[in-house]
């Protein structure tokens, strides 16, 4: 099973979603962006490296908010998502086509790799939480 990270940045109430390029595996899904872990690299780190590579932002990773473990035709995969704060940079596309910043409410519109629509869900309880309680998201 290949471990793989997932960023949850939120900003004005909105998460951050990329769109995978045409060429790469799974183009035109929608995710939220991460990457493989290498062999013995904390997933912290691997977020931390994975948003600089591909957005080019330096990311405070903060707490796990959720892990699901999916399975594709090519083998598991266990999907680790973090709340992650954007300390500099301006997402720039490199393994990726487009990205938005979307409402939590409107996550079902995209279509989400499988992996990820847990994820997507896992944010729209939390959110519905959120506007009854009027907390925030981690």
């Amino acid at each position: 099973m290949k471990d793989v990270t997932a960023a949850i940045i939120i900003e004005n109430n909105k998460v951050l979603l990329t769109r995978r390029a045409p060429g790469e595996k799974h183009a035109g899904w929608w995710e939220f962006p991460g990457g493989k872990v290498e062999p013995g690299e904390p997933p912290e780190n691997c977020l931390r490296r994975e948003l600089r590579e591909e957005l080019e932002i330096d990311a405070a990773i903060g707490k796990k908010l959720i892990e699901n473990i999916h399975h594709y035709d090519t083998g598991a995969i266990r999907l680790m998502a973090y709340r992650a704060t954007i300390l500099s940079g301006d997402p720039s596309l490199h393994v990726h086509d487009e990205y938005q910043w979307v409402d939590v409410s409107d996550l079902n519109q995209y279509q989400l790799l499988p992996a990820d629509v847990p994820i997507a869900g896992f944010l729209q309880k939390m959110d519905a939480h959120i506007h009854t309680s009027g907390g925030a998201i981690c």
